[in-house]
């Protein structure tokens, strides 16, 4: 499966997660059948909230899974009928949150379960699952 993280640094599997998807410096996608890496930079991270659309940074990158910290419910249904699931992000670096995913310790986020109001929740990355600030509009996680 090849899954695509929000991340503050293009280290690899080293690299730092960022709690908040559309603001991340870069978007790191693993492999994990092969272990291949592809990072991009998020040309797109410096809009207003909600106003980011970071999968047209991502354009022609293939994957079938996001890790993110939080995500609106509406980002999440987009990226579900695109037949992109949403997983919230678990670790530290993106090391720990594929070795989380691997293990299938990784929580599935649906538009359901979602952020669906306005306040805020913890952003950073630590080894607690994170929780992003959704807001219910466009992908600005």
């Amino acid at each position: 499966m090849r899954i695509c993280m929000p991340t503050m640094t293009d280290a690899g599997l080293g690299a730092p997660l960022h709690g908040h998807f559309g603001s991340a410096a870069y978007f790191t996608i693993v492999d994990t059948e092969t272990d291949e890496i592809r990072i991009t930079a998020n040309a797109d991270r410096h809009q207003a909230h909600g106003q980011c659309h970071p999968l047209s940074v991502l354009a022609g990158e293939r994957f079938e899974a996001v890790l993110t910290g939080g995500m609106g419910r509406r980002a999440v249904a987009s990226l579900n009928q695109a037949g992109i699931r949403v997983y919230q992000l678990g670790g530290a670096t993106v090391g720990e949150a594929v070795d989380a995913m691997r293990a299938g310790k990784a929580v599935e986020l649906t538009p359901a379960t979602a952020c669906g109001h306005g306040h805020g929740h913890g952003h950073g990355a630590g080894p607690a699952p994170i929780r992003g600030r959704g807001r219910g509009q466009a992908l600005d996680h």
